[in-house]
Parts: C-alpha cells; sequence; structure tokens
C-alpha cells in the first residue's frame, strides 16, 4: 500500500505539472514577484526593473508572434490576392501617371466622388501608401517564408536517407520474396539499382535505404524566390521606367532628349541623365488599306522605314518599324502607335514675304483619318505693313465625297484630298508666355475673315492651291507629307520580370510532377535458407506511380535475385517475421 500511495503521489505530481504547463494563467509566487496576467506567461517582479523586464517579454512574445503570422504561408496567399485587388482601381479609375489630363477630367466631371477618390489615392495607385503597404508586406513575408525553408531544405540535402522501418509490409507499396542469392549480393545489385535511377542510397544493417525527388522542394523555392524576383523587377520598373511620345513627319528626325518628346512620364526616381542618347529619322511611312469587303479601310501594310544612331556619333543603321515590332536601342523601345498626314503649306503675309513654310501635323478625329487642321503665324503683316497675327482652322481629308452630304473622309488613303481650312486674325495669345496646345486654336482675342458679301471666310484646297486672305495673305496648299508618332519606352526591370515569370512556372511544374518518395530493399536470412527480399516505398504525397515504380525496381532487381521456383515454399512475409523473431531471441539469449 505505502508502494501504491507513493506512486499515486507522484501520477498526482505529475499531472500537477503537465498542467500547469498547459495553463498560460501566471503563477502565484509572493518571493518571485506580483502576479500580472500576460499574453506570454512569466511574472513581473517589484520595481521599475521587473516592470520593464516584464514589458520587454511582453513586446518580444508580440512582435514574434506577429513575424510568425507574417511569414506564414496563409497571410502569403492573403497578401497576394490583397494585391490583386488593390490593381484592380488602377485599371478603372484613369491614373494621373498615365493620362493625366484624363484623371483632371475625370475628377472635374464627378464632383461627389472625385475629392473622395483623391484622398484615397484612386488617381495614383501605384504610388499611394496603402498599395506599397501590401507591396511592402508581401514581399517581407515571401522572404520570411524563402529563408527557414532554405535552411531546412540544405539540411534535407546534406542528411542521409532515413533506415528502414521494422515491418514494411505495413507501408502502402510493398513487395516481397524469397531468392536463393545471399543478403549480401542483394543489397549490392539493390544499391547499383537504386543509384542507377538516381535514388540517394545509404546502406545500413541489413537494409538499403533510398530517397528520390528532392527537386519538389527546389520547386517551391524557386517559385517563391521568383514571385520576389518579380515584385522587385516590377518596383524597379515603376521607380526608373520612362516613356515618351513624339510625333515625327516624314525627313524629319529625333534626338532622345527631354526637351524633344511631346509627352513624358517616368517613375519618381528616374533622371534625365538616365535617357541614353540615341536619335533615328523617319525616311518614309508605307500604308495600305483594305478597298473591299466588310473590312474595308483596314491597315493592312503599316510600317515606317528609318534611319537610327546608337550613341552620341554611332553609325547610321536602317531599320523598319511595325506594330508590335518595336525598334530596340540602347536599352530603349521604340514603338510605332499612329499614322496621319500633314498638308505642306506656304504662308506669305500682305507684304509677300513669306511667313510660315512647312508641314502641318493634324490629328486624326476618325478611323478614316479625317484630321483637325490647325495652324499659328506669329510673325505676319497685313498689305498696309502692320504687324498682326492669325490662325487658321478646319480639316484635312484624305478622300472627300461631296455625295454624302458631309465634310469627313470617306477612307484613309489620299484618294481625293482636301484641306478646308478658315482663317482668324488677331491676337493668338503666344506673347503672353502661356504654354499652349499647338493643335488647338484659341479665337477668344481673334476675328474671323469675312468675305465681301459679310461671310466666314472659308474654302476647301486641293493640292497647288491658293487661299487669298482679305487682307492680301495667301495660303498655298503645296502638297502631303505623312507623319507617324512613336512611344519611346525605357523599362529597366522587364528582362528581369520575365525571367521571374518563367522561372515560376518552372518552379510550379517542379513542385506538382515531382513526386518525393523514399524506397527500402531489405534482404535477411530465412529459417528455410533462402533469403527473404522485401521491397516498400514510401511517398510524400499519394501518388499512383509510386506502385508503378516499386514493381519495376523488384522486376529490375530480380534480374540479380531471382525467385525461388519452388510451389511449397512458405510465405515470404512469414519467413522475413520468423527470421526477425529468430535474430532479436538471439539477440535477448546474448
Amino acid at each position: 500500500m505505502g508502494n501504491t500511495n507513493g506512486s499515486a503521489g507522484t501520477d498526482a505530481e505529475g499531472v500537477e505539472t503537465a498542467g500547469s504547463a498547459m495553463s498560460t494563467a501566471p503563477r502565484e509566487d509572493a518571493e518571485a514577484g506580483q502576479a500580472v496576467p500576460g499574453s506570454f506567461g512569466g511574472v513581473r517582479k517589484p520595481g521599475a526593473l521587473g516592470y520593464a523586464a516584464w514589458s520587454a517579454r511582453e513586446a518580444i512574445g508580440w512582435a514574434r508572434w506577429f513575424w510568425r503570422q507574417l511569414t506564414s504561408m496563409r497571410v502569403a496567399l492573403i497578401l497576394l490576392f490583397l494585391l490583386s485587388l488593390a490593381t484592380v482601381p488602377g485599371s478603372l479609375v484613369p491614373q494621373t501617371s498615365v493620362d493625366a489630363v484624363k484623371a483632371e477630367a475625370w475628377r472635374t466631371s464627378h464632383e461627389t466622388l472625385g475629392p473622395l477618390y483623391d484622398k484615397l489615392g484612386l488617381f495614383h495607385v501605384y504610388s499611394s501608401v496603402w498599395f506599397s503597404a501590401i507591396y511592402i508586406l508581401l514581399f517581407t513575408s515571401l522572404v520570411g517564408c524563402i529563408i527557414p525553408r532554405t535552411w531546412q531544405f540544405v539540411g534535407q540535402l546534406r542528411g542521409r536517407p532515413p533506415a528502414a522501418p521494422r515491418h514494411l509490409k505495413r507501408l502502402p507499396a510493398h513487395t516481397t520474396w524469397r531468392t536463393d542469392a545471399g543478403p549480401e549480393e542483394v543489397l549490392a545489385a539493390a544499391r547499383k539499382l537504386l543509384k542507377k535511377r538516381r535514388f540517394r542510397t545509404e546502406a545500413a544493417g541489413d537494409a538499403v535505404a533510398s530517397e528520390k525527388g528532392y527537386l519538389r522542394e527546389a520547386g517551391n523555392l524557386v517559385f517563391h524566390i521568383a514571385l520576389i524576383v518579380m515584385l522587385v523587377a516590377f518596383a524597379s520598373g515603376q521607380l526608373w521606367k520612362s516613356e515618351g511620345q513624339k510625333l515625327i513627319v516624314e525627313g524629319d528626325g529625333f534626338a532622345n532628349t527631354l526637351v524633344q518628346y511631346d509627352d513624358f512620364k517616368s517613375g519618381s526616381l528616374f533622371d534625365s541623365d538616365d535617357l541614353k542618347p540615341f536619335s533615328f529619322y523617319l525616311d518614309s511611312f508605307e500604308a495600305s488599306y483594305e478597298r473591299t469587303g466588310p473590312q474595308r479601310g483596314t491597315p493592312r501594310t503599316y510600317e515606317a522605314h528609318v534611319t537610327y544612331h546608337e550613341g552620341a556619333d554611332g553609325p547610321g543603321r536602317k531599320a523598319t518599324i511595325k506594330v508590335n515590332e518595336p525598334l530596340q536601342t540602347s536599352g530603349s523601345k521604340v514603338y510605332l502607335i499612329g499614322h496621319g498626314y500633314a498638308p505642306v503649306v506656304t504662308v506669305r503675309d500682305g507684304q509677300g514675304d513669306i511667313s510660315f513654310r512647312g508641314g502641318i501635323p493634324s490629328l486624326p478625329i476618325d478611323n478614316n483619318i479625317t484630321e483637325s487642321t490647325v495652324l499659328k503665324v506669329g510673325d505676319y503683316r497685313t498689305k498696309d505693313g502692320k504687324k498682326d497675327q492669325i490662325g487658321f482652322k478646319g480639316n484635312f481629308v484624305p478622300t472627300l465625297d461631296l455625295k454624302t452630304g458631309t465634310m469627313l473622309s470617306q477612307f484613309p488613303d489620299l484618294d481625293n484630298p482636301r484641306l478646308v481650312l478658315t482663317a482668324y486674325h488677331g491676337s493668338l495669345g503666344t506673347d503672353a508666355g502661356t504654354p499652349q496646345n499647338v493643335y488647338q486654336l484659341d479665337v477668344s482675342k481673334m476675328k474671323q475673315f469675312k468675305d465681301k458679301d459679310g461671310n466666314p471666310f472659308a474654302q476647301a484646297l486641293k493640292v497647288g492651291d491658293t487661299m487669298t486672305l482679305p487682307d492680301g495673305g495667301t495660303l498655298k496648299f503645296d502638297g502631303i507629307k505623312p507623319w507617324a508618332t512613336f512611344q519611346v519606352s525605357q523599362q529597366p526591370g522587364n528582362v528581369t520580370a520575365l525571367v521571374g515569370a518563367v522561372a515560376a512556372l518552372v518552379g510550379v511544374a517542379g513542385s506538382l510532377f515531382i513526386q518525393r518518395r523514399r524506397v527500402w530493399v531489405r534482404a535477411v536470412r530465412g529459417a528455410d535458407g533462402h533469403t527473404v527480399v522485401e521491397v516498400a516505398g514510401l511517398g510524400r504525397s499519394e501518388s499512383a506511380k509510386l506502385p508503378e515504380e516499386l514493381a519495376d525496381l523488384a522486376a529490375d532487381l530480380q534480374a540479380d535475385a531471382p525467385p525461388v521456383t519452388a510451389t511449397d515454399a512458405p510465405d515470404p512475409a512469414e519467413s522475413a517475421e520468423s527470421a526477425d523473431s529468430s535474430a532479436a531471441s538471439e539477440g535477448a539469449r546474448a
């Protein structure tokens, strides 16, 4: 009874100890200090030092808890989902970085939602605080996931396959047979066969352990590292990117400097010194269109022939730029994005002097390239010698058909071109120093010319025609030159993002199709003198290929360890158990 009571007392103390270990409530210990509930156990000792130590323990505990949550795969997937949702407003709401004019127009037209969207940063989603927070947290989460898994994977690579379980027949895939070959011969043949099939092997006692499929975990690591690479690439692309557009008339050129662009946008860390020097000239533009059928007017040939120079004084090289076939030079891509016509005119003032000569780039307003045309002439004198400014406003029509009753082009090619203009005189507003849109004419301080009957002065010109203004000036329609608009883009992270995307696909494929599995081969001498061979396998995930692979291994191994053909042979599994029992009994007697 004394022993029983002592045992009961020991059990009670063990239960109490185990129960106290499971409890999160602090123990009250008058000698240790004041018991204060805490999230991570422990007691608070009296005094300022005790409070400081308890507070530090709580802070470190919460920091570790937050880090474990942040670096968990569950949180990483949630952040990845949130990042994909955060990009939706950037696709639906006009972005200032893409089209500032359109974003301002949207803000002005929506008086209620505009200020709210502005406070939420929806007009600049990709540089907003909340988008950056999600981006940085996802980056941190992925790094926190990868580092411990990498060390774990390195440890697995340095480790050896585990020893064979005692009862191989309990594994999901198992086969056994008896052979006349000796156990050493069977194990040597098994090890050679497994190495030939690229298994890592380890001989231990009466069995050979092997393992294969380490690249599955490598695929997971490659996938996560690739995500980090893509995040870095996208961030660098947004921070250091530059993108500008330029309209070039046939025969003119462009140099990659900031002042040459018609429109230019860049990332927050971009510097004008980052622009690589190169230049090109538009030698000619070739366009042809479908003339019949339902696709009438659709471009068939649409290409710009250019001569470009790499660097400040590089040799001239010929190239053809097509849609989706940009020119790549000096780290930039030059895309062809538009085409139109520039009427070439000569303007003489009332004194007969040339005030302007050249092409007028006009903006298309429909698919048939009906264009809005504006010309501003600031240096002009009337027939009386007085200084004046004049402006022309109208349309250029590549194919005019008066039978339609409209002044719109009926086809995008130059079948029947007309330049329809009206003229104004007065102040263009250019002397005030305020920037103006070259494609718009402000007539608020100008008067329209009138003909002798008092009607607004306007005229439709063919190539070679001359418009004579009431004050004696003239405008002659000399010819037509095509123009093309180009977009010059510098995206420093594109190649890195592509490499990351390909690596992510390879990593996903490896993690999905590569199976981690282990195979053991045991050979022991049975009670009847024959060798009992057991082959068993265990996969990390459910796969129908493991039994097939094990059957192939057993078939190949039987070439060196052929099965016994006797019909009265005992069951191999029973022989294996008998051999194990005999070995255990002998060990006990020893």
